[in-house]
């Protein structure tokens, strides 16, 4: 099965694979995207990392739990994105293939757990515009194909 791939892998590098599932989460209005910034600047869609024993689904509740302080309803899988990029913060090139889902509703529990990221709505081309990976961006396309019919 063909993904959409981002970044270039590099000839005679060592990737580390970093699994991940994220989610585009509109306002009740579908007009806001909400993302996260993580404490070196960048935007990202609202998720991370697969932990050992859990399912893509598992993984992304528990990542919207101590992100957002939000509980979710997942709607449609939009599908794999591939990534490739060099992390600076960690040294370290990444494999990142990326699960993207769409929220149809959410309910907020109470704070973030995690509390050095920042959370802010943006409307979606704005949104998409601040995001720094390519598969993020393509999860908000996916996501406008769907919803939004300009």
């Amino acid at each position: 099965m063909n993904h959409p791939t981002f970044g270039k892998k590099a000839a005679n590098i060592d990737y580390k694979e970093r699994f991940g599932v994220y989610a585009v989460i509109p306002d009740s209005k579908q007009e806001k995207i909400i993302l996260v910034q993580a404490p070196n600047g960048a935007w990202f869609l609202p998720g991370g990392e697969i932990e050992k024993g859990e399912n893509q689904l598992q993984a992304l509740e528990r990542e919207l739990l101590e992100e957002l302080g939000f509980t979710a309803t997942i709607g449609k899988y939009y599908g794999q994105a591939d990534e490739y990029f060099y992390s600076s913060h960690r040294d370290t090139y990444f494999y990142n293939p990326a699960y993207i889902y769409e929220v149809t509703s959410f309910e907020k529990q109470g704070k973030p757990l995690e509390d050095f990221n920042h959370l802010a709505w943006f409307p979606v081309s704005e949104a998409k515009a601040k995001l720094k990976r390519g598969s993020h961006k393509w999860g908000i396309e996916c996501w406008q194909k769907e919803h939004q019919k300009n």
